[in-house]
Order: structure tokens, then sequence, then C-alpha cells
């Protein structure tokens, strides 16, 4: 009896002590998965071609060469980008005091941290700190979010600026009167930002965002008040106009011609002299939100459709006639703002004929406040009980199926890729199972709290502990011997001659030397001969083309991978 009287004042204690310090140790939590989500090994797997390496290999040159204003890739102009994302990744060089895949990883991974903690802190000040916790841990478990921020290019660096934005410009609908002027400073100021992240749609976004929300909001005549524009536009001028100018200064006209006329305006309307092309249908981020935003994209549109099955019993034509958006509640208000923020972001990016899957990454912010207020509902009040549960039943059963797929892999692969995924199968395979089984019991025994905190787990422990396991995966497929290629060349000294792989820039960043690419001879018996008669120089050859030109040259082989052979010149 004494022992049970004991726990339970120790019990008591607890949560006396937890209660006193509920901030702190949300804080805590938060801070400790936001490690696991993006720090944990993020220099522990090579850096991936075309992207990845490419834009490092650029910041690696601008930090040894201190050239701070022009890009350069593989030696010759890049007026593509602005220099945003280089000059973070240089500052991170100079902080650790060394370039690796770790260095280079941290800026996008301290973006993706400091921003699911500012959803937190944000959303928190709007309604509460439930709902604070729902949506940055929603934004931080999304899956492109997750691999956007361990991976480092441009998109997690214009989403951190466009979404500090609008996180700056929907504060506007929400604070006292006297403290607006510094939300719309700051709004122009990350603007701005975005902008020299990434270009157009670094401004598009935002100031398109104000357009629509400011009109439904009733507020359009407010935004060109002078107290909030003039200060605006001063920052934002200040922050992305002395760059450009010394860029069109330096390099006109080929910066404009480059910058202004092919990567902005063809790459947008990717028109008959774009060479860019990645032309896709206007339905394309559609289909990416499907997977870019598991696992919660399933209860999203679970509500949706209950939703729209229910369209006349909700009234919503009498709620939308009768709209009147200064009458609505914080969370009524953010959830309007959310709506058209993630509207318009998707007609924006869906209008344009150039998409990448990556560019859409800022809708998830929006999306997340939504899906937050909904899982927020769903626990609490077992609101959208119904069609959240059948959300979690099939995606659990998605996750079991998988798993016991995973198991017999060996009867249905071929032996050379069940080889490849086998140090990853049986770590994917007891997760997805667990976390099935788990999903189910929850929904079962109606412990919905359980069920959002079974996404959360899930989504960090296969961020921290597979992701290198499937990038190992994606590298057997090619990656890994051009990475040992090319350490093998810098070893020892040897400059790197290739063909037909003129976006494989991981020959560039391993080997710390410009690379002869070959784009415009390409592959032939006299192209390779040139080649082979350079002193200290390696070539590297596809193995299905090495064909057109043994029996015909002389050459010693000095490695040979799965997809690649390098050679040398007797």
């Amino acid at each position: 009896m004494e022992v049970k009287e004991t726990l339970l004042s120790v019990w008591d204690k607890i949560k006396i002590f937890c209660n006193k310090h509920a901030e702190c140790l949300t804080i805590l939590g938060l801070a400790i998965l936001f490690y696991f989500i993006f720090f944990h090994d993020i220099g522990s797997y090579s850096l991936m071609d075309v992207d990845e390496t490419r834009y490092v290999a650029m910041a690696k040159d601008m930090f040894h060469s201190k050239d701070f204003l022009t890009l350069y890739l593989n030696g010759e102009y890049f007026f593509e980008k602005p220099p945003l994302y280089f000059w973070q990744e240089c500052l991170s060089f100079a902080l650790w005091g060394k370039v690796d895949e770790w260095t280079a990883r941290f800026p996008v991974a301290l973006l993706g941290f400091i921003f699911s903690f500012i959803v937190y802190f944000t959303s928190k000040k709007r309604v509460d700190r439930r709902f604070g916790v729902f949506t940055s841990l929603i934004i931080a478990t999304s899956l492109e979010f997750i691999m956007l921020a361990r991976y480092a290019i441009l998109d997690i660096v214009l989403t951190f600026y466009i979404g500090l934005a609008l996180v700056c410009y929907f504060q506007v609908y929400f604070c006292q009167e006297n403290h607006k002027k510094y939300y719309w400073w700051a709004f122009y100021a990350f603007s701005a930002l975005a902008i020299m992240a990434k270009g157009i749609p670094g401004f598009v976004v935002p100031f398109g965002t104000v357009f629509f929300t400011s009109i439904m909001a009733k507020k359009f005549k407010e935004i060109f008040k002078p107290i909030y524009i003039i200060p605006g536009m001063l920052l934002f001028l200040l922050i992305v106009l002395p760059w450009h100018i010394a860029m069109f200064k330096k390099y006109d006209p080929l910066f404009f011609n480059e910058y202004i006329i092919k990567h902005h305006l063809h790459r947008f309307l990717n028109t008959a002299n774009n060479e860019i092309g990645r032309k896709q249908p206007f339905y394309y981020y559609f289909l990416v939100v499907l997977w870019g935003f598991i696992p919660w994209v399933f209860s999203m549109i679970a509500v949706f459709v209950d939703k729209i099955k229910n369209w006349g019993k909700l009234h919503y034509v009498e709620k939308v006639k009768n709209f009147d958006f200064a009458l609505l509640d914080n969370v009524h208000k953010a959830l309007a703002l959310s709506w058209v923020t993630a509207i318009w972001i998707m007609f924006f990016f869906s209008l344009s004929s150039t998409k990448l899957a990556t560019y859409i990454l800022p809708i998830y912010y929006p999306l997340a406040i939504i899906t937050g207020l909904m899982w927020q509902d769903y626990v609490n009040m077992k609101k959208h009980e119904k069609p959240i549960n059948i959300s979690v039943k099939i995606f659990a059963w998605v996750c079991i199926i998988g798993g016991v797929a995973a198991m017999f892999t060996p009867l249905y692969l071929p032996a050379q890729l069940n080889n490849d995924i086998a140090e990853v199968r049986w770590f994917a395979l007891i997760c997805l199972i667990v976390f099935g089984v788990g999903s189910l019991l929850f929904v079962k025994y109606k412990k919905y709290i359980g069920v959002f905190i079974f996404y959360v787990l899930f989504m960090t422990v296969m961020s921290a502990f597979a992701t290198e396991e499937f990038f190992e995966v994606d590298y057997k497929f090619g990656q890994q011997d051009l990475v040992q290629f090319a350490k093998y060349a810098k070893d020892y000294d040897y400059k790197i001659s290739s063909f037909n792989m003129d976006r494989k820039y991981s020959l560039l960043y391993y080997n710390d030397e410009l690379v002869d690419y070959n784009t415009k001879t390409g592959l032939s018996v006299d192209s390779v001969k040139e080649d082979l008669a350079k002193k200290d120089n390696v070539i590297i050859i596809k193995n299905k083309e090495m064909g057109e030109i043994e029996g015909k040259l002389d050459y010693d082989v000095i490695k040979v991978g799965r997809r690649y052979t390098m050679i040398k010149g007797k």
C-alpha cells in the first residue's frame, strides 16, 4: 500500500512539474525530434547527382576563389540562379572550417529546423500550443519537406524565405494595429531574400498571396498604406538591387539574356527556343503533392471527400454568400488564409510549362495549417472521425502489405537488385509492419493522439535512420562508380574526361578539378584517341559504350564499375 501511495505521489509531482514547465518541455521535445528529422547522419552519404553535386561544387569554387559575385560551373559562367544559396553554403564552410557532405547539407537542414519552430511559435500564438505542435510536426514530417531539407539544393532555401514572408504577412491579421508595420516590413525583406534565393518565384508567390487574400479579407487598400509600402519597398530594393545591378553592369548583355530571358521567361513559358525542357501537364503538381505530403495527404483527401459528399448538409453555398473574414475567429482566419495561399501556389506553379517536383515545396506550409486543424479536431473532439479513420486504415494496410511484400523480394526481384536493397529491406519491413499494426490498434481503441504520434515517429525514424540506406541503394546504380573514380583521379592528380554524362557533377565535386565532358564532340574513336593522348588524364565511359572503342585503340583499363569504366592512355 505504501509503495502504491509513493508511486502515486511521485506521479503527481511529475504531472505538476510538466504542467509548470509545459512550454520548455514542448520546445525540448520538438528540438529532439527536429534534430533527428533534419540533422542526424546528414554527412554520412555522398552528395547526389545532379543538382546537389552541381550546386555544392559551385559553392566550393566560390568559397575558394573568394569571388562572391559571379557563379561558375566547371569554369564557365552560371547565370541561372541568384547567389543567396551559395553564400549560405560558404558561411557553413567557413563556420566548420571544411567542405564536405556535412557542411554542405548543414545550411538546408538548419533552415528546415528553424522554419519548423517558426511554424510552431506562430501557430501557437494564433491559436494555442497544441495547434502549434500539430502544424510544426506535420510540416516537419511531410515526405518531400524532409527529403529536400536533407538535400543541399536551392528549393528549401526558397521555401524558407517564402515561408517567412507568408508567416509575417499572415501575422498582420492577428496582431495589434501598431505592430502591423513591422510585419509588413519583414514581409518585404523576406520576399526580397526569396528572390535572392531563386528569382521570380520568390516575388510571385508571396505578392500573389497578398493580392488574393487581401481581396478575400476586404483589406486590399490597406496594403498600399505609405507606412507599410514605402519602407517595405525600400528594404526590398536594398536587398534585391545591388547584386543584380552589379551583374548587369559587369556582364551585360550576356547576363540579361541568360538570367532574365532564358532562365526566367523561357523557363516559365517553355517556349520553342528554351533548351531547358522539363515540360509537364497542368495537373503534374497535384500528383507530386499526393506523394510529397505523405503521410498526411491521406487524411486531408479523406476529409475533403467527406465534405464534398455532405456539401448540401454543411450549407457551403450559404456560407460562401455570407462570408465575412472580419467575423471569423483566429482558427478560421488561419484556415481561410491557408486555403487561398495553397490554391494560388498550386495554380502558379501548375501554370508554368517547365516543372520539377521540387518547385512545389512552398505549398506545404499552408497545407500543414489546414491539416493541423483537421488533426487537432480529430484528436480533441473526434471530429472528422469516420473519414480520417478510413484513411488511417487504408494507409496502415498499405504499409503492412508493403512490409510483407518486402519479406519475399528474393522470390520476384532480380538477384542483383535484391542484393542492392538487402541492407534497407529488413529495416523498412519492420518499420512498415510496426507502423501499420500500431496505427490500426490506436484507431480500434480510439486513441487518436496515438495515431498522430505514430505518424510522427514513423517519419522521424525513416528520416533519421533510413535516408542514408535509401541513398546508398540509389548510388549503386552508377553514381558510386563515379564517386570512386573521381576520388581515385584526385588521389593520383589525374584530370578527367568523360562522354555522354555532362550532368554527372560528382566527377567535378569529388575530383576538385575541371572536367572535360566532351559535350560538343561526343563519343567517337577519334575523340577518345585525342583524350588518351593527354598527359595525366583518365577517361570515363559507360560500359555499354565501350564496344565502340574496344580493339580500335590502345589503352589501360584502370577501374571497371557497375555502369562505368575508367581508362587511361598507355
